[in-house]
């Protein structure tokens, strides 16, 4: 299969989506449509792909650029038009098949790309039309448009290119692959849901809402206990260990890792993380960092990016931590911040307090040693270290370095002043 290619067409003019996002670009499950297509052309070991979009966004065609060959045409361009500017890129493949499907096709499989593809080489087809059995859901209150794709032969395409007029789309192609004695065929889908595409806001709703079943119940059957699933959504390609349980309104987003014995939520966002064994989040947004064993986060805690937490850490109601390592046993239980910091094991910090890391115009790190305790209300200005073992005094602004199995106490003497209500009268 490996000398096979495909082109995937992404020029639909978006009107209806009323989005300033290219319609491939518009997402299920956290993924472009089109990045769903490519990965399923790739686990069907098919990377020879040539995209056609009309898209004029730099970026993100810059995105596509990276990985694939992109032709980009004018928004008004017609399909034969569209075609054409393949020519040069099938030129490379004669004598062996091309794959041309839509790039709003995000449940496009690999057992239907290779299966269709043995069918057409089976029955010796120039071209073979893949259609999904079903064109809508049994819920008739929204129909789901479906796409058809096309293996052909891509000798047999250069003819038929060479012999249409730029007025011909592919039904008229079909056509004119009959009059001239081709053989074509049909292949119908296993799934009806394979080539469902979206026209609008709504329909790309039902398609979430499908990708969204599919994968809660691919994680149930493989062990995950789901036991309310509303709310729930996990993005395609999250791997969760068995006897993980999550809760509802949890949103696991892309390139996540979750361990065995964990409960996720409810009410947490996760992104771009790796969480170990036996943890707990419960409502917490963690985004691009990894989180250890047996930790225990929220509720209402914000784990920010490049944070490490490592094992049986306990971060407590609305804690807040960024670009820190956290390292294993030290408890950050309530109402603090500890931004661009070290802090060793068996660390304690008392509530309220804070590591203040950035002075409007740079940014340091504050270190604190192995069994250090903070106490409530303090202020850790960076750059600073904290000793080993070292006590800070409730209330304290530490600007200065604290040696190991030190008490620094930064805070101004009490002073008591007698009688003062009853002389200044403040409440009047």
């Amino acid at each position: 299969m490996t000398n096979n290619c495909a082109i995937i067409f992404a020029n639909d003019d978006n009107i209806k989506m009323v989005s300033s996002i290219p319609k491939h670009f518009s997402k299920v499950l956290f993924k472009p449509m089109i990045f769903w297509v490519t990965d399923a052309l790739c686990d069907s070991s098919i990377t020879d792909i040539c995209i056609v979009s009309n898209s004029n966004s730099i970026e993100l065609n810059a995105c596509l650029k990276e990985r694939f060959k992109v032709i980009s045409e004018n928004e008004h361009q017609n399909f034969y038009r569209s075609f054409i500017g393949t020519f040069d890129f099938l030129s490379a493949y004669k004598g062996q098949n091309v794959l041309v499907l839509s790039a709003y096709t995000p449940f496009i499989d690999c057992d239907t790309i290779k299966s269709s593809l043995n069918a057409h080489i089976a029955s010796k087809n120039d071209v073979t039309v893949i259609s999904a059995i079903e064109n809508c859901l049994d819920n008739k209150e929204v129909e789901i448009i479906s796409e058809k794709a096309y293996w052909f032969s891509v000798d047999a395409l250069l003819q038929c290119l060479n012999e249409t007029d730029e007025k011909q789309d592919i039904p008229h192609m079909l056509d004119t692959f009959n009059r001239t004695f081709k053989k074509s065929g049909l292949f119908s889908t296993k799934c009806k849901e394979t080539l469902f595409t979206a026209g609008d806001k709504v329909q790309l709703n039902k398609l979430n809402e499908i990708a969204r079943k599919k994968e809660l119940e691919k994680h149930m059957l493989k062990g995950v206990d789901i036991p309310c699933v509303d709310g729930v959504i996990i993005s395609c390609g999250t791997k969760i260990g068995k006897d993980t349980v999550i809760l509802p309104n949890t949103i696991i987003k892309e390139n996540v890792a979750i361990g065995s014995f964990c409960t996720i939520g409810p009410n947490t966002v996760i992104e771009n993380c790796e969480i170990s064994d036996n943890s707990t989040l419960s409502n917490t947004v963690a985004k691009d960092s990894a989180i250890g064993n047996a930790v225990s986060i929220g509720p209402f805690s914000h784990i920010r990016p490049d944070c490490n937490i490592k094992d049986n850490v306990r971060i407590g109601n609305f804690v807040e931590i960024k670009n820190s390592l956290v390292d294993s046993g030290s408890k950050l239980s309530h109402l603090l911040y500890v931004g661009d910091t070290d802090v060793g094991k068996k660390v304690n910090f008392g509530c309220g307090s804070v590591t203040v890391n950035y002075t409007g115009k740079y940014k340091y790190r504050t270190t604190i040693n192995d069994g250090a305790f903070i106490g409530c209300n303090s202020n850790l200005i960076a750059p600073v270290t904290v000793g080993k073992n070292a006590y800070i005094a409730a209330g304290s602004t530490i600007t200065a370095s604290v040696p190991e199995n030190a008490l620094a106490i930064a805070r101004e003497k009490q002073t008591v002043k007698e009688n003062w209500v009853i002389e200044k009268d403040p409440y009047k």
